[in-house]
């Protein structure tokens, strides 16, 4: 069986394993291939909804690594969670929404986001995951868990709140036209100066949270446990000493490693002057990362928060590698762990370009009837009703009588 675990190959442990078993070998990748047309054995790939989650097991999905630039290949921020029944996003930054889509994931299990801080590039992409959920079949309201900030203007709840008068348009017409309940957003703000305070805890799963030290008072770092495992959710944070206490022998720990100076200078287009406090003064280098690593002893080390290219993972990983010599993935968008009692797993993701939604279990209820139409007389006065409705009555009153939907006839509600 090849091993699907090669401790520090990063984003190019795919390459790694052709090259260790191309040559000479007589395994299929993954395993033996003895029917051609039956189902292939075990890959080094993960196919996103084609393996249950044993009992006591995690699974990580990257759906967001990379910087506040937009790139197509490297969304911002973004980690899905899955432990029992329960998915959990732990940021949401920018781009980040296209990923987590392709996981084919049914919206009414997308509805639990845990937010470390409130840069944009970790909350960004809050827009398309409300409005996405919303329009694809989310029954209920999303919802929010964040920290608090060192005045009331700084904290989640207001970022939420004020996230939907910035939203308001967006809201009022789909409240309307779809229906308001899945248009919430319930927030639960904790104290960011909380330490290892449990702020989740359901079927079996607990989410503890520390202060963590990024650019001002309120970003905080998660801890998931679940059947005995543990995974560390870092966020920005400068190297602190809750993390080195908290962040213990855990078994998965994801912490940010951001570019060196000269990097950062050489391809983010940084001035000097910016670049070396940037790595180093508010965020984590890779050598300071390395050090976190040695002294928390996880399982499995994942750096993230640097733009993941040939021009750059090699000298950030040489940078780690000066104080940490243990397991260690580079990270980037896609890139899969399963975590279990007998170790981590580093894979990447098979998804689709074009993903659909995925129906759940639920349902959507219907349009709240007694809510009025955002439309004016003056706009219902422009639609061309002559033309468009007999052209496609035949096809509308077929839908209806199919779907039994003759009771909620939005045509009549048009005249």
């Amino acid at each position: 069986m090849i091993p699907t675990n090669i401790h520090g190959l990063g984003p190019f442990s795919l390459v790694g394993l052709l090259f260790m078993f191309a040559a000479g070998s007589a395994l299929a990748a993954g395993g033996t291939v003895t029917d051609p047309a039956g189902v292939a054995p075990d890959r080094y790939v993960y196919y996103p909804g084609t393996e249950a989650l044993a009992e006591d097991e995690i699974r990580v999905v990257a759906c967001g690594t990379g910087m506040p630039a937009a790139r197509r290949g490297q969304a911002a921020t973004c980690f899905l969670v899955e432990a029992g029944d329960d998915k959990f996003i732990f940021d949401i930054g920018s781009g980040s929404m296209a990923n987590l889509a392709a996981l084919m994931i049914p919206y009414e299990s997308l509805d639990k986001v845990f937010l470390t801080h409130l840069h944009t590039d970790h909350m960004g992409d809050i827009d398309g995951l409300w409005a996405g959920g919303w329009t694809s079949g989310r029954p209920n309201a999303l919802r929010v868990w964040g920290p608090s900030g060192s005045r009331e203007d700084m904290g989640t709840k207001y970022a939420m709140d004020n996230f939907l008068r910035h939203a308001n348009w967006d809201y009022m017409t789909r409240a309307a036209m779809i229906g308001p309940i899945p248009g919430g957003i319930e927030t639960t703000e904790f104290d960011y100066k909380g330490i290892n305070k449990v702020v989740y805890q359901e079927n079996g799963v607990t989410i503890r949270s520390i202060p963590a030290i990024h650019a001002g008072d309120g970003p905080v770092s998660y801890i998931v446990e679940y059947a005995g495992l543990k995974v560390v959710i870092g966020g920005d944070t400068f190297p602190n000493k809750w993390f080195l206490e908290h962040a213990r022998d855990a078994d998965l720990v994801i912490h940010e490693s951001f570019m060196g100076p000269e990097l950062m200078v050489k391809f983010y287009d940084q001035p000097p002057q910016l670049a070396w406090r940037a790595c180093c003064a508010f965020h984590t280098s890779g050598q300071a990362f390395g050090k976190v690593m040695s002294e928390i002893n996880p399982v499995h080390a994942v750096a993230y928060h640097f733009l993941n290219e040939e021009g750059t993972r090699y000298r950030l990983y040489d940078n780690i590698r000066e104080t940490y010599d243990g397991p260690l993935s580079m990270a980037t968008d896609m890139m899969v762990w399963n975590v279990t009692k007998d170790g981590v797993d580093e894979r990447m993701a098979v998804s689709a370009e074009d993903a659909w939604a995925v129906a759940g279990t639920s349902r959507q209820q219907p349009p709240d009837g007694t809510r009025a139409s955002e439309y004016t007389p003056f706009i219902l006065q422009g639609r061309w009703d002559e033309g468009a409705q007999p052209a496609q009555k035949e096809m509308l009153d077929e839908f209806a009588e199919k779907y039994n939907l003759q009771d909620q006839d939005w045509r009549k509600q048009m005249k």
